[in-house]
């Protein structure tokens, strides 16, 4: 197979983004240089052709301004012989790869047709670059833009989404409603139900729709040799499965059965005091018929993978917390005909975070947090005992298995290494029953070389709970010259510390000489339900105490310096942020980002508050909310938040700002100066995402801790500064 060439030649001046081996970035150490850190190649997802001979990954880079991420797919050796080699360019980008059965690969990407059709404003569309080799080329539009195709694993039938407004009749009436509204400038909005926002973004006017096609339509030297003869331009034709679905399918996840004849989707409904929860449903691609697989009042069910036999469905149920009860994920088996639902995997103490079928059918490849890492586990669909598969102190995702079963294939990370492709040997696993360390293949991306090392520090909660965490050590910390130290809590605050993160990375911290300690305290995952429950309706106690004696505990050791410590965190971490500022003042910085600060305020702004409805009464709200003990604050604090953050919705940075001003206990000064920061970035979210920006973030921590941890002021005696772009 060629790689795709077309953006450098027929897409005329639709530059290459860089390529990640011979990176035009500084060639100086990521951890010190901000800017050739961001510049570091990022490699995610994975897909496997039919014949297991190709596995294709997306890498991002930066565009030639340095300021978004662009992803290109690339194609890794199976063997781990060959390196990886670049298939696809352009200033767009390219995403959602996928196999057909034939072995062709679709893709998306906003891209300029090179047909000539389209303009460089065209929303997303569905591209094949074709086994037998050749151009990319476009085979489905829709004006609302094509995602996530779906390929069926054994016949030509294609599932795909995109977005309609609700009164379109098809997708040519959507083009002529979009145009209205565009010519109009007319941005309103009129909802019928909840939620009306997500994460960073309105729902609404347009509501995402299943569409089907049939792939045989196509070129036959482009797809399966059942397909005829036709025009190498053809675009496939799109039928729509679900027509005035409402908001039944935001965020669907779906599946497709291997003979393309039934789509299972996620279905959401509405429920009292505006809640939602999700069904199964299965949809007839030939009829759009569609009927209930999995309704269950008590729970969430989701993630549905169809068997390779096409009798079964696996999914993953998750119950509706109560304000007593934290939610317990376990995970189902449904018969794709219809019929009842069946536990798999009873007894498992361990929260399920993606499965995989295997070839024949006899059960699932399953990742799960465990321990500080995130393991694979053989999940037989008889209901035998689950065995873990891999031995590596790592996070597993992506997994995808080889037909003849020999092996699978996954992305590994870790706090000592960033996303790679890895093998796993599954005839080994099946001869011993013994888990297996993953083999990594010839990455697309380099691994820089870390500025420390990683150990890990137990300690005891206060009701005698193990509490365990990762620490990082810079080089040379020891007795005589100890580290000081930065408390780092996760976000969740159902989660864990326990891979890679390309935005909350410690070691750039390390590198600046910190030691950083990222705790698992109640509510992580990993540790089996009876964990998660203890945090559960009650973030100040038992969370608190937990990171306080992992905090303790590493502060007992004599390479770090327990004189000068800070604490950071997002989201929950920033919860955690200032709820510690209120109830301790042992550290000399604190660094809240993305925070809840007066859950009564939080809990009904949020984009999901019927969520929230189900995670503390207002009583429970009340008695743990940071709010409360602002005049107990006596560190410095640097508070930071997008404005478009809609899960942590700005008011709760703007008033934690106004507070600790006016009435912490460290108030500001008559005259109007603090010791207190506000970061604020008006068009980032829940994340701080634009590369520049991540600059900017770590510069400005970087530069408060100095402050108030080191002694030294932004620029003094080789302290950190404050970046120029901030004016």
């Amino acid at each position: 197979m060629t790689p795709d060439t077309n953006a450098a030649t027929t897409l005329g001046g639709d530059h290459a983004t860089t390529d990640p081996r011979t990176s035009d970035a500084p060639s100086t150490d990521p951890w010190a240089d901000l800017d050739a850190y961001v510049a570091l190649p990022r490699t995610s997802g994975l897909a496997l052709s039919p014949d297991g001979t190709r596995l294709v990954t997306s890498v991002a880079t930066l565009d030639a301004k340095r300021t978004r991420y662009v992803t290109a797919l690339w194609e890794v050796d199976p063997t781990g012989a060959a390196p990886a080699r670049r298939l696809t360019r352009s200033t767009k980008g390219e995403s959602s790869a996928a196999f057909t059965a034939a072995g062709d690969l679709l893709f998306t990407s906003a891209r300029p047709d090179p047909s000539g059709e389209g303009d460089d404003d065209a929303p997303s569309a569905l591209w094949l670059l074709p086994a037998t080799g050749g151009e990319a080329r476009v085979v489905a539009t829709a004006p609302g833009g094509v995602g996530s195709p779906v390929p069926a694993r054994d016949a030509a039938t294609l599932a795909l989404t995109s977005s309609l407004l609700p009164s379109a009749r098809d997708l040519d009436h959507d083009a002529e409603l979009r145009d209205a509204r565009k010519e109009r400038k007319v941005a309103a909005i009129l909802h019928t139900g909840y939620p009306v926002r997500y994460w960073d973004h309105d729902l609404g006017p347009d509501r995402t729709h299943h569409l089907v096609a049939d792939l045989a339509a196509l070129a036959g030297d482009q797809v399966s040799d059942a397909a005829t003869a036709a025009d190498p331009d053809a675009r496939l034709a799109l039928r729509d499965l679900t027509p005035a679905p409402g908001a039944a399918l935001e965020g669907a996840q779906v599946a497709l059965s291997p003979d393309g004849r039934t789509l299972v989707t996620t279905w959401a409904v509405a429920g009292p005091r505006a809640s939602v929860r999700t069904t199964l449903v299965a949809i007839d691609t030939a009829t759009g018929e569609r009927r209930t697989l999995v309704d269950d009042p008590a729970a969430d069910v989701g993630a549905p993978q169809v068997s390779p036999d096409g009798t079964l469905v696996s999914f993953v149920r998750e119950t509706i917390s109560t304000p007593e009860l934290a939610p317990v994920a376990t995970l189902g088996l449904v018969p794709l005909a219809g019929g009842e639902a069946t536990p798999v995997a009873q007894g498992w103490d361990r929260r399920p975070t993606g499965e995989t079928w295997l070839p024949d059918s006899s059960g699932l490849l399953v990742t799960a947090d465990d321990e500080g890492s995130g393991a694979v586990f053989h999940v037989p669909a008889d209901g035998g005992e689950v065995v873990r598969v891999t031995s590596d102190a790592a996070v597993f995702t992506d997994v995808v298995v080889a037909r003849d079963g020999s092996g699978a294939y996954a992305m590994r990370s870790s706090y000592l290494a960033a996303p790679h492709p890895v093998r796993l040997d599954l005839a080994a696993f099946r001869a011993t029953g013994e888990p297996v360390a993953a083999v990594a293949l010839r990455s697309p991306a380099g691994a820089p070389e870390l500025p420390g090392t990683l150990t890990e520090v137990e300690a005891h909660g206060t009701d005698g709970a193990r509490v365990r965490s990762w620490l990082a050590l810079p080089a040379g910390a020891s007795a005589e010259s100890p580290a000081p130290l930065v408390l780092w809590v996760h976000g969740g605050p159902v989660g864990s510390w326990n891979t890679w993160s390309w935005r909350w990375n410690p070691w750039i911290l390390v590198k600046a000489g910190y030691a950083v300690l990222l705790p698992d305290p109640a509510l992580s995952t990993g540790y089996g339900q009876e964990f998660l429950q203890r945090g559960w309706g009650a973030w100040g106690d038992h969370p608190f105490t937990d990171v306080m004696a992992a905090t303790d505990a590493a502060e007992a050791r004599d390479d770090v310096d327990a004189t000068r410590t800070a604490m950071m965190g997002g989201s929950f971490g920033g919860y955690m942020a200032n709820w510690i500022a209120g109830h301790t003042d042992r550290f000399r910085a604190i660094v809240t980002h993305a925070s809840l600060w007066a859950l009564d305020q939080f809990g009904p702004t949020t984009d999901a508050a019927f969520y929230w409805e189900k995670e503390m009464t207002p009583e429970m709200a009340a008695a743990h909310s940071p709010h409360r003990a602002v005049g107990d604050i006596r560190t410095p604090m640097l508070v930071i938040h997008g404005d478009k953050d809609y899960r942590v919705p700005i008011g709760e940075g703007l008033r934690l700002w106004r507070e600790l001003l006016a009435d912490s206990g460290l108030p500001a000064a008559d005259d109007g100066s603090t010791v207190h920061r506000f970061l604020y970035f008006p068009d980032e979210n829940h994340w701080i995402l634009a590369p520049q920006h991540a600059i900017v973030w770590y510069q400005v921590v970087l530069a408060f801790l100095a402050e108030h941890v080191l002694g030294t002021a932004p620029g003094e005696d080789g302290a950190p500064e404050l970046p120029t772009t901030l004016g």
